[in-house]
């Protein structure tokens, strides 16, 4: 497929996430998968990558402005880096090649698109809900915030690892469910510390993944690059404008899209096989994805 429609791709979804501040993972992966006709393995390996690199930019901003609660990271970090390199080790030992996963990755995809639509859907009603649990905590001392976290490690620790196991097979998560588990283990925590500490998280996570599925294989360089030629400046023009254009109309419509995509994944997570002599085979040859016939 000619470059510039993965640049297209990395234009409209770096707009999306510019403007709603949501978008990534869970609009990238579908696109690869649906529009462009990338499997499933590569476009998941490839999109961990693109949400590391373009995560990092905004985790400088956070950690510049204090906003990143490092414990918090650490300790989600001790649950999910290694549910990840054992998520992606299993794929390897228990699966002989990347199409016997394909399906498991494609319905773990559609699951995790469901209930980011549903989030994105009804996220008014959702922040209404945590509000009513939350108390003014900007005051609260770093010493305070402490030990909130040691009464919650355990939890922290398990909730990371749910997000290892789910992120690494989906690439979706990483984002909008970090921030939920947050709030819901730190009600009292400030929503800015919450997203600066997910977004610090989200790249660490994304990363490890992402080299877990390089191992595997499962990373086009070449279409990295050209989604990230056109995600990084559309994510600015985005941001800059996101203030004259109705968000949350854009939000509700993205959210709908999700939620119908991650319905299809699940209900029809493969393509019915064609014969063994015609079946397609995904092949990577010089860091691009190729489609070859099989030879029974």
């Amino acid at each position: 497929m000619p470059d510039i429609y993965f640049i297209l791709a990395g234009l409209l979804v770096g707009f999306c996430v510019g403007v709603t501040g949501v978008g990534g993972g869970s609009l990238m992966t579908p696109i690869l998968i649906s529009v462009m006709g990338v499997p499933a393995n590569v476009a998941i390996g490839t999109d961990l990558l693109y949400a590391s690199i373009s995560k990092f930019c905004g985790s400088l901003v956070h950690a510049k402005k204090l906003n990143i609660v490092w414990p918090i990271v650490l300790w989600l970090a001790i649950g999910s880096i290694p549910a990840s390199l054992g998520t992606t080790w299993a794929l390897h030992h228990f699966f002989s090649s990347a199409n016997e996963y394909k399906k498991l990755l494609t319905m773990v995809l559609g699951f995790m698109l469901v209930l980011t639509g549903v989030s994105i859907v009804f996220r008014a009603q959702i922040e209404r809900f945590f509000a009513r649990k939350r108390h003014d905590s900007s005051e609260r001392s770093q010493d305070e915030h402490a030990t909130a976290l040691l009464k919650n490690k355990p939890l922290v620790v398990f909730m990371g690892a749910v997000l290892g196991i789910f992120v690494t097979l989906s690439s979706v998560g990483a984002g909008a469910f970090g921030v939920m588990a947050l709030v819901l283990l730190f009600p009292n925590l400030p929503m800015i510390r919450v997203i600066g500490s997910d977004v610090a998280h989200a790249v660490l996570l994304t990363l490890v993944a992402g080299l877990g599925h390089l191992v595997s294989g499962n990373v086009d360089f070449h279409m990295l690059t050209m989604l990230l030629i056109g995600a990084i400046p559309a994510i600015i023009i985005g941001t800059l404008i996101s203030s004259r254009l109705p968000e949350h109309h854009i939000r509700r419509i993205l959210g709908i899209t999700l939620l119908l995509l991650g319905v299809n994944f699940i209900i029809n997570p493969t393509k019915a096989k064609a014969p063994a002599s015609v079946a397609p085979a995904a092949v990577i040859s010089n860091n691009k994805v190729q489609i070859t016939p099989s030879v029974s």
